[in-house]
């Protein structure tokens, strides 16, 4: 049986979009907005991707398996639409819009 995909977009190439596994998308941004605060200055990507691992299933991230790889995914995706914003300067660092 097929999966269900998603179209997901990227901040750094706009108008770029790509399909990816929904269940995968979907967990990992529940995750990613349930660990990230909008409180500036904000989360580092690594404190992000340490924070939302333990929050993903099991059964789609089996020992945390590809967790940076969706984090990234839905970070560029998010950015792109508005939910969550890049502070200035390095390191990044990201917050809720």
């Amino acid at each position: 049986m097929a999966r269900r995909k998603i179209e997901v977009q990227n901040v750094i190439s706009p108008g770029h979009v790509q399909s990816v596994d929904a269940d995968k998308y979907e967990a990992t941004r529940d995750a990613y907005l349930a660990v990230l605060t909008s409180d500036a200055p904000g989360m580092t990507p690594a404190e992000i991707k340490a924070a939302l691992t333990p929050r993903l299933p099991e059964d789609l991230f089996p020992g945390g398996a590809t967790a940076g790889w969706w984090a990234k995914c839905v970070q560029l995706d998010l950015e792109a639409r508005g939910v969550i914003v890049r502070g200035p300067g390095s390191p990044v660092r990201l917050r809720k819009a």
